[in-house]
């Protein structure tokens, strides 16, 4: 595991490693192997995507946030996000600890920093501090814990489609409607059937794939199908569930990647609103895999629903994988296509 800039100069200002060390949102693992490797310390780590946890050395994970380990933390070490919805979740759960001489170090690149970011630390801490710039990178660190409130999750109803949505801080949009699930849950109100009074299978089983905050999830579970909602953020199940519960609806919720897990013909909807980024950069890679799969996870006549930017090259990719691709709605954004397994 080697160490970009940003994690040797967090290493850096943190100093001292003895004691029981928390690293949060660590991708790679190289983070969490060097506080390994320190003499005498005491690492736990916590990622809130599966894939990075997934990444981390043997035996130093937690699966929930809520861990105790998270509250026995006297040095926080994280990569500074580049939502500040996200940095508010990080900055909860690092406050959760009880030790009064917490220590928070969190490093970023230098052109995905923000002053704002500062003033997010402050709410939480009493004093924060910014280092040095090195190698383009920068670390800002919070000491002197405040007793402070959590804020995250919290909830909004959006009356447009008389749902009560449930979000932390990190999720998508949090808990509004983004434009373009308003343009895909619009195209499917028109398209898609509705399972009829005192039918016993439904309209069929669904996945929402990416599920974020758990609209689309919840809103296919009221109209009747059986519905998963997955996606690779423990931030983003934990917001769908909420969001199900708070409108009575029941969706089963998991926490994957892609669509591996999923058996074969076993689907007759898949629905998604998919990211083309990752952290700051750029990359549809998630997204054609789930596309390339798709066709394997869909029964014969099942569809595949997607909405995305519109100068995004996903059409012919769809088409070959999946099978006969429309374009079912489109704005000056987004595009939203059907696809039908053949």
């Amino acid at each position: 595991m080697t160490l970009d800039a940003v994690a040797r100069l967090i290493l850096d200002e943190a100093g001292d490693l003895r004691g029981r060390v928390l690293v949060l949102d660590d991708r790679g693992g190289a983070l969490t192997q060097a506080v390994v490797d320190a003499p005498d310390g005491a690492v736990r780590a916590w990622c809130d995507d599966i894939r990075d946890a997934d990444a981390l050395p043997v035996g130093s994970g937690l699966s929930s946030p809520t861990d105790p380990a998270v509250r026995s933390a006297e040095l926080v070490l994280a990569r500074l996000p580049t939502s500040l919805g996200a940095l508010e979740d990080l900055c909860q759960l690092a406050a959760a600890s009880a030790s009064p001489e917490l220590r928070f170090v969190a490093g970023g690149r230098v052109k995905h920093m923000m002053t704002s970011q500062n003033d997010v630390l402050r709410r939480y801490f009493a004093d924060v501090r910014a280092s040095r710039g090195r190698d383009k990178c920068r670390v800002l660190e919070a000491s002197g814990r405040l007793d402070v409130t959590p804020t995250w999750p919290r909830s909004r109803h959006l009356p447009a489609l008389d749902l009560t949505v449930w979000a932390h801080g990190r999720v998508f949009n949090t808990n509004r409607l983004d434009a373009g699930t308003a343009l895909l849950v619009d195209a499917l109100e028109r398209s898609l059937p509705r399972a009829s009074a005192g039918s016993a299978s439904g309209a069929g089983r669904a996945l929402d794939l990416g599920c974020g905050s758990g609209i689309v999830a919840t809103w296919l579970a009221r109209r009747g199908w059986a519905t998963t909602a997955s996606d690779v953020s423990w931030a983003a199940v934990d917001s769908t569930r909420l969001t199900a519960e708070a409108n009575d609806q029941q969706v089963t919720v998991v926490q994957r990647d892609g669509l591996g897990w999923a058996a074969e013909a076993s689907l007759e909807l898949i629905v998604t609103n998919p990211p083309f980024h990752d952290g700051a950069a750029k990359d549809s890679t998630p997204t054609l895999d789930a596309i390339a799969d798709a066709g394997r996870v869909l029964r014969p006549g099942g569809e595949f629903w997607c909405v995305f930017n519109s100068h995004l090259p996903y059409l012919r990719t769809l088409a070959e994988s999946v099978g006969p691709t429309s374009i079912v709605a489109r704005d000056r954004h987004y595009t939203v296509t059907r696809s039908v397994h053949r």
